[in-house]
Formats: C-alpha cells, structure tokens, sequence
C-alpha cells in the first residue's frame, strides 16, 4: 500500500511542474486526495459493501469535486490536474499512466445493465472539458483535445478534436501531453482549402479574361451604362 502512494506521489511531481514539495502534493492537490478515495472506495466495492462504497465516493466529491462511481476501474500511475468537474462512471476503465485534466466526463449513453462506459488504454490523455460517451474503447497513446466529444472508438496513437470528434493525422513532430496549442483543427483547415481553391480559380477567370478581351467589354458597358444615367 505505501508502495502505492508513494507512485502516486511521484507521478504528480512527473505530470505537474508547480508541484514543489512532498507536504505540498498530499495537502493541496485535489486530484490525488480523489484516487486515494476512490481506491479505498473501490476495494470496499469488490467486497460487497456497496453502500458505504457508495458513501466514500460521494464524500470524496464533495470534497474534491471530482465523481468517481467506486465501481469504475483505474490502473496505476494515474493523475486527475486541477480536477474540478470530472465525472467517471461506474463501468469506466483506465490504464496505467493516463492524465485526465479538469472537466472531463467518461459516461454511458444506455440505461442498459452491463458495460456502458468507456475504456481509456494506457498513457492517453485527454484534455479539459473532453467528453467520451458509451462503451467505446480508447486506445494507447491517444490524445483527446479540449472540448472534443467522442462517440466512436479511438485507434492507438491518434489525436482526436472537435465535436463530434474526430481522428486527425498530425504530420508534426508528436504532441506530448497534449499541447493544445499544436493540436490540428480539421475544420479550419477544411476552411483553408476551400479558400485557396477560391483564390485560384478567382486567379484563372481573371486570365480568362483579360486573355479573351471580356474585362474591356465589360468595362466599356460600364462606361456606357454611367454615360445614360447622367
């Protein structure tokens, strides 16, 4: 056990460069007191005592404002930063090595008994305020943009923006957890194209044009047109 909580202590100082002492990471940082919470909660779970799993999940949300359902699996080394907002529901799985930033929801799209929930594999991140809904599977080493909502399976190694989300090949050099900021947007860049294809056919009629004589004729009408309503 201590073995264990000392992992997590050194995962927060690996995923989080404010962290500055020991006393700091077990006092002050939300997201750990919620996998400690939830461990417990968890074993008592597997034991049948489901109401007072029940009990310690929801003290661990009002607490830290994060809702982990004690059923819901996690693997080591995982870190929720900040976490206000985060939601995992009770059939959810997550892999070793997997950071989940504020917001985000692993949720059921069915009222159904059963696995409803998603299954994240290992060393996945997934942005703030990302949502993934039913019983999807989310492989190794995928990245979630921020705000993406994901409905479909995610393959191992892919980025996956927009609502609905969408897997995008980045033909950079690879994100590393997830810097918002080089995350391929395939809307814009849909946008792009069809701009450039504008300018250039914009480029080819006004060759056409000045090619065939068309831009004088109709500057003459032009003129002509002025010249009758004065």
């Amino acid at each position: 056990m201590f073995r264990t909580l000392r992992e997590d202590i050194q995962t927060v100082f690996a995923r989080d460069p404010a962290a500055r002492s020991t006393l700091e990471v077990i006092c002050c940082y939300p997201g750990l007191h919620a996998i400690w919470c939830h461990r417990l909660a968890h074993s008592l779970w597997r034991y049948r005592l489901r109401f007072l799993a029940r009990l310690i999940s929801h003290c661990n949300r009002f607490w830290t404002g994060i809702e982990i359902h004690p059923g819901a699996r996690i693997g080591r080394r995982f870190f929720i930063d900040h976490g206000l907002g985060v939601v995992i529901g009770e059939t959810a799985e997550i892999g070793d090595d997997v950071l989940l930033y504020q917001g985000v929801v692993l949720g059921g799209t069915s009222l159904q008994k059963g696995k409803r929930h998603p299954t994240v594999g290992d060393n996945v991140v997934v942005g703030c305020g990302a949502v993934a809904l039913g019983a999807i599977t989310i492989g190794d080493g995928a990245r979630i943009g921020s705000g993406s909502v994901v409905v479909k399976p995610v393959p191992q190694g892919a980025t996956v923006v927009g609502i609905p989300g969408r897997t995008v090949e980045d033909k950079h050099k690879p994100v590393m957890d997830l810097e918002h900021g080089d995350l391929p947007d395939p809307v814009t860049e849909a946008i792009k194209l069809v701009l450039e294809r504008q300018d250039r056919m914009e480029e080819t009629l006004r060759m056409l044009e000045r090619a065939t004589g068309a831009a004088a004729i109709e500057d003459e009408e032009r003129d002509d047109q002025q010249s009758d309503g004065r």
